[in-house]
């Protein structure tokens, strides 16, 4: 199966976020999808203020003020900051202000310092202002009652800045979703043990649990399971009953004891709904939907898991976790290079080619990482890929291509 029908058939067969909410104040709030729509209860800045340091004035005494033909203004006090002055801003006087500060009633201008001079008592004015420049007003940040945070959307710094700023102090989330995470193999160790001749160390469930959290999600780790149908089953029935998606990588491929496919067809309906997809490296890939949650055999390769959780569960994840204000989400940033050697790619495919980038003279240069692709130490060295798309076989020493950056 092509990779976007791929990607498209699994959303298609999900039912959409995870329905559970909470409460989180704003200092754990960093990256959480809001729930509901927030509304802002209070204006924002609440009062009208100078955006720049000068004197308050009335517009209309500074008409035609030029450094030739100055206006003059007398001084008839200072707005503090933090508090509201009782002040009056009457035609031809004029009231000392800093950024932030309270406007005074009767002004309706703030003359920026740089075009005044201050003699004594009297402001000489060399640049006329118009009504409201050089101030913000009572609502024009926020304004009560106005969409101020949409559901779905991401809480980045700016929105929970914006959340502070109208005197919300918590929000309702979604609730993070758990993913499980199962490797296979009798060929696997735990990380801190010393392989025996034949074994290696599991790098997938760390490699995995970080990318899950990367996405925003909840990582449960279900340990090693050898290559024994019960034992998986059961463990794989735990996990998906446990979290909201289970990823159980290895036994993807075809072979007499790669059993993943038999396991997902007896977690629940429909079950597996493709075997394989058109991408290297993450051919032997089973996407699976077991009663409403996401079950995906990955490639037991670490490389392999790691680009088939890019491509395929990164936007997943993101409809689960709630996000609709990213469409693009799990699109890797990208930065344009020249490519210094060139590639040779099978046409029926998209294949994704690991590269380290270097500025060079003005521009930026990738290199691709020599070494089979699929093996992890190679895609550590890499901080980028280049994407060959399906029906080009290669790309040429000394073409622009568009690398994605890696995390």
């Amino acid at each position: 199966m092509h990779l976007p029908a791929a990607v498209r058939l699994l959303l298609e067969s999900l039912p959409g976020p995870v329905a559970r909410t909470e409460e989180v104040a704003l200092a754990d709030a960093l990256g959480r999808v809001v729930a509901e729509d927030i509304y802002s209860p209070e204006d924002l800045p609440g009062f009208n203020r100078s955006s720049m340091d000068g004197y308050a004035v009335r517009a209309a005494d500074t008409f035609g003020a030029s450094e030739g033909l100055p206006a003059y203004l007398e001084l008839s006090g200072e707005v503090l900051m933090g508090r509201k002055e009782e002040l009056e801003v009457q035609a031809g006087k004029a009231v000392r202000i800093s950024t932030g500060g309270f406007m005074p009633d009767g002004a309706d201008a703030v003359v920026m310092v740089e075009n005044t001079e201050l003699s004594g008592s009297t402001v000489e004015i060399v640049k006329s202002v118009a009504p409201g420049e050089s101030t913000i007003g009572r609502d024009e940040d926020i304004a009560s009652g106005t969409l101020l945070i949409g559901k779905g959307q991401v809480l980045g710094p700016a929105q929970i800045g914006a959340l502070a700023g109208v005197g919300i102090t918590g929000v309702s989330v979604y609730e993070l979703p758990a993913v499980g995470i199962i490797s296979t193999g009798d060929e696997l160790v735990e990380a801190g043990v010393k392989p025996g001749p034949g074994q290696v160390r599991d790098v997938n469930t760390a490699a995995l649990g970080a990318s899950v959290a990367r996405a925003g999600c909840v990582a449960r780790t279900y340990g090693i399971i050898e290559d024994d149908f019960d034992r998986l089953l059961a463990a794989s029935r735990v996990a998906l009953k446990e979290c909201d998606a289970l990823l159980i990588s290895g036994g993807s491929s075809a072979g007499v004891r790669d059993m993943t496919l038999v396991v997902l067809e007896a977690l629940g309906k429909p079950g597996v709904l493709a075997h394989g997809i058109y991408l290297k490296p993450g051919k032997p890939t089973l996407i699976a939907v077991c009663d409403g949650k996401p079950a995906i055999g990955l490639p037991g390769n670490p490389a392999s898991a790691l680009a088939v959780f890019r491509e395929l569960l990164a936007p997943v994840l993101a409809k689960m976790r709630g996000e609709v204000s990213r469409p693009s989400a799990g699109v890797a940033r990208t930065v344009e290079a020249v490519i210094d050697r060139s590639v040779s790619s099978l046409a029926g495919r998209v294949e994704l080619v690991p590269v380290a980038l270097r500025v060079e003279g003005e521009g930026m240069v990738a290199s691709p990482i020599l070494g089979k692709s699929n093996l992890i130490g190679t895609l550590s060295r890499a901080n980028g890929q280049v994407r060959v798309p399906l029906g080009v076989e290669g790309l040429e020493q000394g073409q622009r291509v568009t690398v994605e950056l890696l995390d």
